[in-house]
């Protein structure tokens, strides 16, 4: 067996929940820490009892109890939002991992009970405390593991998209702060600008400076011209 079937075969038994009780960051990391034998077969809480059998048959390896330290095997929950005091702060949807929060910026948020996983990871950030897990009154089935993985994926692929685009947004702002800097930079010093600006009263100056000149040349040739107007 490969190591992507057996991946494949590890993730498929696992309940696509996405809750992280397992110390890992998805069902997929934990299927690949699996695969590659790093971790034990009983950090699965939503798999229970049958998970961990089924992941003990594909491993070969012995059956465990469940791990005390990542939770325990209850009745699938989904998440209710009081919506009375909800102040639409948008934590909960940002920590959804499947998009089973409905809602915007400063409006109230509403849980979809088919989509929810019951993973609980909207109920921490929540300030207000209007995030309760109930008795979801169902099963979880392979059907509800399958569009959960579906929907944390392109949950994913949309977040990795957003950062890639801000990542060129905050890159084409650099390039275009530095281009203004360069720009900035060219041109004269304030104090070198004033230096090449001269006043009006300087220009008024200058231009009666060479008024007088003017005038003291013309007198000079007039004198050479006729000495009789030269005073003793």
């Amino acid at each position: 067996m490969t190591n992507k079937s057996l991946l494949h075969k590890i993730d498929a038994i696992l309940p696509q929940t996405q809750c992280t009780k397992c110390g890992y960051d998805g069902c997929k990391p934990y299927a690949q820490a699996l695969a590659r034998q790093e971790t034990s077969i009983n950090r699965c809480p939503p798999g229970g009892t049958l998970g961990i059998q089924q992941l003990a048959n594909l491993l070969q390896v012995p059956v465990l109890p469940l791990d005390p330290d990542c939770g325990t095997e209850i009745p699938l929950q989904v998440a209710v939002i009081d919506e009375a005091h909800c102040i639409g702060c948008t934590l909960c949807i940002r920590a959804c991992p499947v998009d089973a929060i409905i809602g915007a910026n400063k409006f109230m948020h509403t849980v979809d009970p088919q989509w929810c996983t019951g993973c609980d990871l909207c109920v921490a950030p929540c300030p207000v405390d209007c995030i309760i897990m109930v008795d979801a009154k169902r099963t979880w089935r392979p059907e509800d593991a399958n569009a959960a993985r579906d929907r944390h994926e392109q949950r994913a692929a949309r977040l990795q998209r957003l950062h890639l685009q801000e990542e060129t947004r905050l890159n084409q702002k650099s390039v275009q702060t530095a281009t203004h800097s360069e720009e900035l930079a060219s041109l004269p010093k304030p104090a070198q600008a004033l230096a090449s600006v001269k006043t009006a009263e300087q220009l008024k100056k200058e231009a009666i400076a060479l008024a007088l000149q003017r005038a003291r040349e013309r007198r000079q040739q007039s004198m050479k011209k006729d000495p009789a107007t030269t005073k003793p």
